[in-house]
């Protein structure tokens, strides 16, 4: 089952918010300066979400670790 591009995006935005209060705490406890910290996350928020977005979309297309829907219940020693 592939996954469709809004749902890809959807992740790739609740992932980067979840990883941009990261970046803020580790940016604030660095630089002592909430404005520097909020800057420093707001742009990764963008750049992130991108990315991870090409990320998912790549993935999506690649066949590597997948098995198909009748092979599921079989034991499968291929890497």
């Amino acid at each position: 089952m592939a996954d469709k591009h809004y749902r890809s995006l959807i992740k790739a935005v609740s992932w980067r918010m979840t990883g941009s209060v990261d970046t803020l705490i580790i940016s604030f406890l660095i630089t002592g300066k909430i404005r520097w910290a909020l800057t420093i996350s707001g742009v990764e928020l963008f750049t992130k979400i991108g990315l991870f977005y090409v990320h998912e979309r790549i993935w999506e297309n690649l066949s590597f670790g997948r098995v198909k829907e009748a092979e599921r219940g079989k034991p499968s020693f291929e890497i």
